[in-house]
């Protein structure tokens, strides 16, 4: 990605947050982070990616509000970046973070249970 793609992807993740937290009134949004943005070389389109806690019913009230507010914050993006062309958005959901916690949590029961056993070894050792 060059410097340009990098600032401008930085900049339309600033700028989408402050809309959503401070414009959007849409009470299915809730609380979210905007994780990246990937956007294409030619600037005219960026995919944001977002995490939100919840069940997945959740995650679905979150993306439809997200979608029927996406012209108003394409709108808002383009008054407040100077480009050329204000690129199209899409939403999408980052379910990496997800990913990561079932790692870490498969991580902790693998070395917990290797704890026990070794426990249990010793144990044995000793009568």
């Amino acid at each position: 990605m060059s410097q340009r793609q990098e600032r401008v992807s930085q900049r339309i993740k600033e700028e989408v947050s402050t809309i959503i937290h401070d414009q959007i009134k849409d009470p299915r949004i809730g609380f979210f982070t905007i994780t990246r943005v990937k956007l294409a070389p030619d600037l005219r389109f960026a995919r944001i990616f977002y995490s939100i806690m919840g069940t997945d019913e959740q995650k679905k009230e979150a993306q439809e509000g997200l979608d029927s507010a996406l012209k108003y914050i394409r709108r808002l993006v383009g008054e407040r970046m100077e480009l050329r062309y204000t690129p199209d958005l899409c939403f999408q959901l980052d379910e990496s973070g997800e990913y990561s916690m079932r790692i870490n949590e498969i991580f902790e029961k693998l070395e917990e249970e290797k704890k026990n056993k070794d426990t249990e070894g010793k144990d044995l050792e000793n009568d």
